[in-house]
């Protein structure tokens, strides 16, 4: 009889592996408080759209295809949140209400006069490319480098945050547009605030 060939298993998949905070080398994958204030600093300094974008991901944690997708009908003053569309689910229509600060839609609306037409009209009409470009333009003057310097380190930065101010997981669930609970809970994995704090106690 001909030798059995070995069965060789299939690729692993992230969504089997699951989210990730460290890449292989063990490099953090997620922004720290202090790299996000430096982030929405030097986007202060930005051109207008290229600020309110880096700043919808700042204040959203939204993925950037979805943030491309953001119409300013989708802009609620009254509630003080925007409406971000999932880009990650199998079917689309569903969507998400992620409060935002009230400056930020201030912003939004002197930029865009989005008061004034409430349209389908998209607030960043670029390509994928061209908004990683602005992203990592905006890293670099922030001097943040590593591989926590991407649009992804932004959206792990805003799950980090979450966490160390306490907000409740189900409502970082809901706002990051997670399927399961156990991919938001991978957040308290980090080392943040709170826990430097108890290690400071041993070091005393």
């Amino acid at each position: 009889m001909p030798p059995r060939k070995k069965a060789v298993p299939p690729p692993v998949s992230t969504s089997q592996t699951g989210m990730q905070l460290y890449d292989a080398q063990g490099h953090r994958l997620y922004l720290t408080s202090s790299e996000r204030e430096a982030f929405r600093q030097a986007a202060e300094k930005a051109p207008r759209e290229v600020r309110t974008y880096c700043h919808a991901l700042l204040y959203t944690g939204c993925r950037p295809s979805e943030a491309l997708a953001l119409t300013a009908d989708r802009v609620d003053f009254q509630a003080q949140a925007i409406t971000i569309e999932s880009k990650k689910k199998r079917r689309p229509g569903i969507y998400r209400a992620v409060p935002v600060p009230g400056a930020f839609l201030e912003a939004l609306d002197l930029v865009y006069g989005i008061r004034d037409r409430k349209t389908k009209d998209k607030l960043w009409p670029w390509s994928r490319k061209t908004a990683y470009t602005r992203v990592i333009e905006v890293m670099e003057r922030a001097g943040i480098e590593g591989p926590q310097a991407t649009p992804k380190g932004l959206r792990h930065g805003f799950g980090v945050a979450c966490i160390e101010k306490q907000i409740p997981l189900n409502l970082v669930q809901r706002w990051l547009g997670h399927a399961q609970l156990t991919t938001t809970a991978i957040y308290a994995n980090a080392v943040g605030e709170e826990e430097r704090g108890i290690a400071a106690r041993l070091w005393a």
